[in-house]
């Protein structure tokens, strides 16, 4: 990101970069600065789009050794495309020599860093990957979004808002741009703030069914089974999530009885240090047999759905309390 940001500044650009990783908000940001920095504001008639599977490579190829029209480069963006796991053997080649007036921006969610075009994006061009950001960066940076519209926010508030929104920075900005509405005369944003007009994301009601369910408090789960009804989840989603979490924390009880601290625990389940500290500490209140025995009951619960044995949201309520 550093480097992007240096070529901007120096107006000095690479004739390719590949955006990569999940954060999607990020990716998002930083292909709009290269737009704004490599095509102006009203250059449309340089600028070209192609985004998903099956884009035409020979015209793009086409394109790309076209000189620009009354400019001095050429920018052609790609996203999503799944070149960078197969198929982009032809774009690669040409990167190594391509019209020196001609610029890429690629950005895609997913790569093999394996591939020829990966292997030459990062020659000839840069690849920045954009990895979900840790929790003092999004504290940091709610801290400053929020700043920006004269508010503030304590430490203990940024977190609470961490446990509903989850760390997709897509998903923390509407709800900061809710709260700010919501505390329009006021300077100070508070948990009831937090807890009046943030949503909760599933896999925070998923996260606190499992809870509930460590606590032994039946009525809790359940309560909580019917909210995500209540929202139009399917039963059989609700199912698949219940399955993954257990399944989460078996594999982190496993690493962390492997020796494992939580920076490499979050590495092994992809997801940061501190979301890893929270699934260890849930962990810990189940035994590893009882956590394998979930994870069991779930593709129980879900064989007897299919086979038509069992009505779906009755499964669903039957493992809650059965796993009790």
């Amino acid at each position: 990101m550093k480097q992007i940001n240096e070529d901007i500044k120096q107006g000095r650009f690479r004739q390719c970069y590949l955006l990569y990783g999940e954060e999607r908000y990020l990716r998002r940001q930083y292909r709009e600065r290269l737009q704004k920095a490599l095509c102006g504001d009203d250059d449309t008639m340089n600028t070209h789009f192609y985004e998903g599977k099956d884009i035409p490579i020979g015209e793009i190829i086409d394109l790309a050794e076209t000189l620009p029209f009354l400019a001095s480069r050429r920018v052609i963006f790609i996203t999503d495309s799944g070149l960078f796991k197969s198929g982009g053997e032809k774009v690669a080649e040409y990167l190594t020599q391509p019209n020196e007036t001609t610029f890429f921006v690629f950005t895609e969610s997913e790569v093999d860093k394996r591939s020829k075009l990966f292997k030459t994006v990062q020659s000839k061009g840069y690849a920045a990957e954009f990895a979900v950001q840790d929790e003092n960066t999004l504290k940091r940076w709610i801290t400053g979004v929020l700043a920006r519209d004269g508010k503030k926010i304590s430490e203990d508030t940024v977190r609470l808002l961490l446990t509903k929104t989850g760390t997709d920075m897509d998903n923390i900005q509407t709800e900061l741009e809710k709260l700010v509405c919501y505390c329009m005369e006021r300077e100070v944003i508070t948990d009831s703030d937090v807890e009046s007009v943030c949503t909760t994301r599933i896999s925070s009601h998923i996260f606190d069914m499992i809870n509930a369910i460590a606590e032994k408090k039946p009525r809790r789960a359940l309560e909580l089974y019917y909210d995500l009804l209540a929202l139009k989840e399917p039963p059989m989603r609700i199912l698949f999530l219940i399955a993954r979490q257990c399944n989460l924390l078996l594999q982190a009880k496993e690493l962390k009885a492997g020796g494992y601290d939580n920076r490499a625990v979050g590495s092994r389940l992809g997801v940061p240090p501190f979301i890893a500290g929270k699934y260890l500490a849930q962990a810990s209140r189940f035994s590893t047999s009882a956590l394998r025995s979930a994870v069991e009951q779930c593709v129980e619960t879900e064989e007897a759905v299919k086979t038509g044995r069992m009505n779906d949201q009755m499964s669903v309520e039957i493992l809650i309390l059965s796993v009790l």
